[in-house]
């Protein structure tokens, strides 16, 4: 049978399944759209809908960098079983190959774009290895950097090949020359970073929301101590910046050196190796963390 694309089309948007599938379900139906789709149903093809009511929450962090873009995709599935499945890993490979290439800085416009090579796009792609693996599968964010004055570094915790794990790191950062001494130095901010999961670069930049939602707690905390208020308030304060020196990554102790602050690693880095090295960006994303 002669199948048209705009058929083909028709029932891929009706049906939500993959090119090969409809082709398959229109040669079967005669080339009637309504049939094809009680087919597809019959064959199981639509259960990808059904299984993405259920919850995923284990899955994989993929970085990746080319020529100075990067991306960092979570990709949730329901178990570790699939999480390490070829696959899956594959698929999440590929994808964060395809935002690079498209520079997609969403999930909607990602799952908008051509897969790779092949004829479908991202969404189209999901929605078959949902069918094949049998689980809910969940592009769950992203995020995607393009460094044009500076440079990138990853690093993943808990990884399964070189771009996969449970924990991923992206960081951007300049400097006045690529050595392996900066290499090596903006590979363990990475680690520092993955360990220590801060929530701003340094306390400007830190929500307000926050800090004020840490005050009212230690507030509260220090009512039913009654101490005079002035007595209250230094306490808070000091509370205040010890959190600081908890979520600010400028502020936090060194995991590699106990002794020192980030921001004074990164000025004895710089005054030992005549550098400039300074940290633009940093984005760390946890499997199943907010």
């Amino acid at each position: 049978m002669n199948l048209t694309p705009a058929i083909i089309k028709e029932l891929r948007e009706k049906s939500g399944a993959g090119m090969m599938d409809c082709k398959k379900a229109l040669d079967e139906s005669g080339g009637n759209v309504e049939k094809a789709i009680e087919w597809l149903r019959k064959k199981g093809i639509n259960t990808a809908q059904k299984k993405s009511s259920r919850s995923a929450s284990d899955g994989l962090i993929t970085v990746k960098i080319e020529d100075n873009k990067g991306i960092i995709i979570e990709v949730n599935a329901e178990t570790d079983f699939v999480a390490r499945n070829e696959n899956f890993q594959r698929f999440c490979d590929e994808l964060a190959l395809t935002g690079l290439k498209n520079e997609a800085e969403n999930i909607e416009s990602l799952l908008n774009c051509q897969f790779l090579e092949s004829d479908q796009n991202v969404q189209e792609n999901l929605t078959n290895l949902i069918s094949k693996l049998g689980e809910n599968i969940v592009i769950r964010k992203l995020e995607y950097i393009n460094e044009k004055l500076g440079s990138l570094e990853k690093y993943l915790h808990n990884s399964i090949n070189q771009n996969s794990g449970k924990i991923g790191v992206l960081l951007s950062f300049k400097s006045n020359h690529k050595t392996e001494k900066v290499n090596d130095f903006s590979k363990n901010i990475c680690m520092h970073i993955a360990a220590t999961d801060p929530k701003s670069m340094n306390i400007e930049s830190l929500d307000k929301n926050l800090v004020d939602k840490e005050r009212s707690i230690y507030i509260e905390q220090l009512k039913s101590s009654n101490k005079p208020d002035d007595i209250i308030e230094k306490i808070v304060d000091g509370k205040i910046k010890k959190f600081y020196q908890e979520v600010c990554l400028l502020e936090q102790t060194f995991v590699m050196d106990n002794k020192m602050k980030i921001s004074e690693c990164i000025a004895a880095f710089n005054k030992e190796h005549n550098e400039n090295f300074e940290i633009k960006n940093f984005l760390v994303f946890k499997l199943g963390q907010e």
